[in-house]
């Protein structure tokens, strides 16, 4: 494993994450569970796609982790997706 597979970088892309949460309140929770992590910037929410993904985007170097932790409080799950090599 290196720092690009475990940690969210800071930059204008984030991170995307699949979860099993379908239910707006849901991901609602899910984007205030994150947003309590320092450094967090930005959450969006893919609401169209299934199924759903979020992208957080960060100021700080933050671990995939943290972020599957706050989630797992929440009540989901939180899958990175794999980045592309282009």
């Amino acid at each position: 494993m290196n720092i690009i597979e475990d940690n969210v970088i800071p930059g204008v892309e984030g991170r995307t994450f699949g979860t099993n949460a379908v239910e707006d309140k849901d991901l609602l929770a899910i984007k205030a569970a994150i947003q309590k992590i320092d450094g967090v910037k930005d959450i969006t929410v893919d609401h169209v796609i299934f199924p759903r993904e979020f992208t957080v985007f960060t100021i700080n170097v933050i671990a995939i982790a943290e972020i599957q932790k706050k989630v797992k409080q929440a009540g989901f799950h939180a899958i990175p997706k794999q980045e592309l090599d282009v």
